[in-house]
């Protein structure tokens, strides 16, 4: 039964490194529009993590403009992934930021984990 489920999971992602929730990242996301392609970048911090096999993916929350929260969540062996940069690690004590959510200002704020 292994065997099948094997040979149907994609191929890990080269281009994703070992995620954690807290990590503020930059995701190069691979945009078709029309017969045209371009990279585009989404660059947030991690809030959530999912493991899974093919299904496993990551959920990254950025501030828009006016104070706007945007979500976005990227499945980790997409091959439309281009590029994703670890750009600082914070310390945390949860598995899932959603508490983030309600928060603005310094108090959204995390804590920068130096190793």
């Amino acid at each position: 039964m292994d065997e099948i489920i094997k040979s149907v999971e994609a191929a890990d992602n080269p281009n994703v490194p070992a995620l954690r929730p807290g990590d503020v990242v930059r995701v190069q996301l691979r945009i078709k529009e029309g017969a045209n392609e371009r990279v585009q970048e989404f660059r947030g911090t991690v809030i959530r993590t999912r493991s899974g096999g093919n299904n496993a993916n990551f959920t990254v929350r950025r501030i828009a403009s006016n104070g706007i929260g945007v979500e976005r969540t990227f499945l980790m062996r997409s091959p439309r992934l281009e590029k994703v940069l670890v750009e600082r690690h914070s310390a945390v004590r949860r598995a899932r930021l959603y508490f983030l959510r309600e928060r603005t200002g310094k108090s959204a704020r995390l804590k920068q984990k130096f190793s």
